[in-house]
């Protein structure tokens, strides 16, 4: 994407296809003109409103409980400065490059709406850091989720003014140093801008949009690796007959069982065994005939996540919020001491809007990941008891644990038992976090969302589950060597490829640990996924 365009961000166009352009491939950013003249309009109604003493939450008043103390003039500079000092507080394995770069562009964004106040300078120095790459290391734990991501986005802000610590071309070391490095002037702050910095919840959101993408990949894999068990247990398409969903139209569950038609077309397999008097089997167990109704329930949840992430993304979660916009000039006459507050309004035709609200709250997301989280493992938990059966010669009639040798050999035992662990795992790891709120902040926020712990468990299970889909296509792999000559549907031919592409038959016993991983890093990367794209 280097030499790819540059999108104007302007607040409201990002989309997750643009952000996986910038986070994962460096297309580069800029600020939008109109984003940059919405940006100033609110900057100035700030900068008078300091200047004529009126009593702005964050500009010249403490923070969080705090917000009753005044502050001075000649310390609002200092003000600012103080509060991203004083929020550095996180705790943790920093965030990765392409989760930093995510939180960076996303605080662009929400800041480049121009309800923040703060100087377009700001947003263009964020974008001119991730253009050059260089990121701040932001710890990824000491975010409850309201105010916002305070903690991790204050370790973001700090770089700005050449503080805290960042990584450039893979090295970690001051903000001061890299920035000067990277040719970016540092920021001294204006009033409010050290506020608006930390205020939101790209944190939160940015790990859920990376999530989500990965999530996604998993959904269709899960497919594509159902369909090559249902081979290799010798199963029937039956269930997945259109008329059957028809009567019960869900969006997810219509598509996987359309997937899994496409994916077992033109089995060999299925041919051998259709033939009743042969086969005495009524039904297969609920893992085969149930797929679409369970992947079906993840893609639907995924796709409410989706849409959560998709409408935060574009939104403002500053506070205050300044709206500005068609007011004269001559609003600042008689405001001098008073009080700027959702408490004391101010006629809003003759003064600018500045109201206190509740966007930074992480509610929307925090709920979205948790459901992201049981769907994800639901996904791992269906996969995992595929792979039981698959292993287990008293309903599989395929040899025991996938051995040549069984007894003398122990074939796929440890690797059902790995996926066991990992299933076992991640019901752990789905408990929510969004139902677990503690007060914060002397009680002044008292119901927090708990949305950065929501998504730092879901990334596990989603790591998780890539292994345990690794381990189903290789047991499934496997399972379909044993019926040769006859051969799987078009998908599974083209998903057993892909594994024996890097993972040999198991003829006899070996460590399975590198099989397990290269093919979780085929999963990872979506070319198992590549197998549902219509061509």
């Amino acid at each position: 994407m280097k030499r790819a365009k540059p999108l104007e961000l302007t607040g409201e166009n990002l989309t997750t296809e643009l952000f996986a352009q910038i986070t994962l491939n460096r297309r580069p950013v800029r600020l939008a003109a109109s984003a940059k003249r919405a940006m100033q309009r609110s900057n100035n109604f700030v900068r008078k409103l300091a200047d004529n003493d009126a009593v702005i939450y964050g500009v010249n008043t403490g923070v969080g409980k705090l917000s009753d103390s005044r502050i001075s003039r000649d310390d609002l500079r200092h003000l600012q400065l103080n509060i991203i000092r004083s929020h550095a507080c996180g705790v943790g394995e920093p965030l990765d490059e392409a989760e930093t770069r995510g939180v960076m562009l996303l605080r662009a964004n929400v800041l480049a709406r121009g309800y923040s106040g703060v100087r377009p300078i700001v947003v263009e120095t964020l974008l001119k850091m991730l253009n050059r790459n260089v990121l701040p290391v932001i710890p990824c734990r000491g975010s409850v989720g309201a105010s916002g991501d305070l903690a991790p986005l204050a370790h973001l802000a700090l770089v700005l003014v050449g503080e805290g610590e960042a990584e450039l071309e893979g090295k970690q070391m001051s903000g001061k140093t890299a920035m000067k490095r990277a040719k970016i002037p540092t920021l001294q702050l204006e009033a409010k801008e050290g506020i608006s910095l930390v205020n939101g919840t790209q944190v939160m959101l940015a790990l859920g949009l990376l999530a989500l993408r990965r999530c996604e990949i998993l959904a269709d894999t899960a497919d594509v690796a159902g369909a090559l068990s249902l081979d290799g247990l010798r199963g029937t398409p039956t269930a997945f007959d259109p008329r059957i969903h028809a009567l019960r139209p869900f969006d997810g569950q219509r598509l996987v069982a359309k997937n899994l038609m496409r994916l077992i077309h033109g089995s060999e397999i299925r041919e051998s065994h259709r033939d009743e008097s042969k086969d005495p089997r009524v039904q297969d167990p609920y893992t085969l005939r149930c797929m679409p109704q369970v992947h079906g329930a993840v893609r639907d949840a995924l796709a409410y996540a989706r849409r959560v992430f998709e409408i935060e993304m574009n939104s403002v979660t500053d506070n205050p919020l300044i709206f500005a916009d068609g007011l004269k000039g001559s609003w600042v006459k008689g405001l001098k001491g008073k009080s700027v507050s959702a408490h004391q309004p101010i006629n809003p035709s003759t003064h600018p809007p500045i109201l206190s609200g509740g966007n930074f709250h992480g509610q929307p997301l925090a709920t979205a990941l948790d459901l992201m989280a049981i769907a994800m493992t639901q996904l791992g938990g269906i996969s995992e008891r595929r792979i039981e059966r698959l292993t287990n010669s008293d309903y599989s009639g395929l040899p025991a644990f996938l051995s040549e040798h069984s007894g003398l050999e122990s074939g796929f035992m440890m690797a059902q038992v790995t996926a066991a662990a990992l299933a076992s795992e991640n019901k752990t790891l789905a408990h929510p976090a969004s139902v677990d709120s503690i007060p914060t902040s002397a009680n002044k926020e008292d119901y927090v969302s708990m949305g950065v712990t929501a998504a730092l468990k879901l990334k596990q299970i989603v790591r998780n589950v890539e292994t345990i889909l690794a381990i189903e296509l290789l047991a499934a792999s496997q399972a379909v060597d044993f019926l040769k000559p006859l051969k799987p549907g078009v998908g599974g031919r083209a998903a057993h490829r892909l594994v024996r592409s890097v993972s040999p038959p198991l003829k006899k016993d070996r460590a399975m640990a590198k099989d397990i991983e290269a093919v979780s890093q085929q999963v990872a990367s979506g070319k198992f996924q590549e197998m549902l794209i219509v061509r």
